[in-house]
């Protein structure tokens, strides 16, 4: 059975993108992502023009991490003052993003702007997290080795401490306010919800434990990816309502099924696939980039305002 959506301007096999959404939604509840840096590129991959891909895909972020905040909110997995936090700044990037994609689109630079984002961020941040998690399983293997995960530095001796008691944690608001405002611009710019980022910050950075990591991360998600749709729809027309309904169908069942898989896994499993699936991506990206296409010339019309 085919759709047709209007905003993208072609013809899709329904359970295809069903499926899709499932997939990414189950990820969304293993690993406390939204799942956009893997669902943004398949949807590029499988002909949707990447404005639309960024603009629809913040849809299936929010409705994804709705549904596996709850999941792990029933499980006391989520600090909600650090989320609030993570939320203010979060809100900030994503507004800037928003106006930050309407000059790149104008210019006729957004397409190659989206690509290079993800092949340098899912790149550095797949490769460091794939291995700190080998290291921490070999180091598992060896109890006299074992060293803390976080080690304390200079950032942590940043003004206007605040005391994240479900994080066990006393640091300074500016950092987690920090990375919630780069997540929030990419989220706009690259059309995901920042887990991506985010679950490393918060893991490496802020040192929370892994398990309220992924709730936390879920919660401001939804927040930053609800302003980042308004935003897009209202100033750049890239969001698909018909596209976005059918990724939300499939992600909000994948969310609990993913909630409950990654509920049987320790953290530095979660962190080893994720980091996996990252590189994936990110392989598929530059190899797109660099094969020669079929078509060398493409000739497009528009209206001269």
């Amino acid at each position: 059975m085919y759709l047709y959506l209007p905003i993208a301007e072609l013809s899709v096999n329904v359970w295809v993108f069903l499926g899709l959404g499932v997939g990414v939604g189950t990820l969304s509840g293993i690993f406390g992502v939204g799942g956009g840096f893997l669902m943004t590129p398949l949807l590029i991959f499988m002909g949707i023009p990447p404005a639309v891909a960024v603009g629809t895909e913040a849809n299936q972020i929010l409705a994804s991490s709705v549904s596996g905040v709850f999941a792990h909110w029933r499980r006391g997995n989520v600090d909600f003052k650090m989320g609030a936090v993570l939320l203010t700044g979060g809100l900030i990037g994503s507004t800037f993003g928003v106006f930050l994609f309407k000059m790149l689109r104008e210019l006729g630079q957004i397409d190659l702007v989206i690509m290079l984002s993800y092949i340098v961020f899912l790149g550095s941040i797949g490769s460091l997290m794939l291995f700190e998690s080998l290291r921490t399983m070999q180091r598992s293997r060896s109890p006299r080795n074992r060293r803390k995960l976080h080690q304390h530095n200079f950032l942590h001796g940043l003004p206007f401490k605040m005391r994240f008691r479900r994080s066990k944690l006393y640091i300074s608001a500016l950092l987690p306010l920090l990375i919630g405002t780069i997540v929030g611009i990419l989220s706009a710019i690259m059309g995901v919800g920042g887990g991506f980022v985010m679950v490393p910050a918060m893991i490496y950075l802020l040192g929370m434990p892994t398990a309220v990591v992924v709730g936390t991360s879920l919660f401001q998600i939804i927040f930053v990816t609800a302003n980042a749709t308004f935003l897009q729809a209202t100033l750049n027309q890239t969001v698909d309502v018909v596209l976005a309904l059918l990724l939300i169908v499939g992600a909000v069942i994948g969310a609990q099924l993913g909630t409950i898989v990654g509920a049987k896994l320790r953290g530095e499993q979660l962190r080893g696939l994720l980091a996996l699936m990252v590189l994936s991506v990110c392989g598929k990206i530059v190899y797109d980039l660099l094969i020669t296409p079929d078509e060398l010339y493409v000739l497009t019309t528009g209206l001269v305002q």
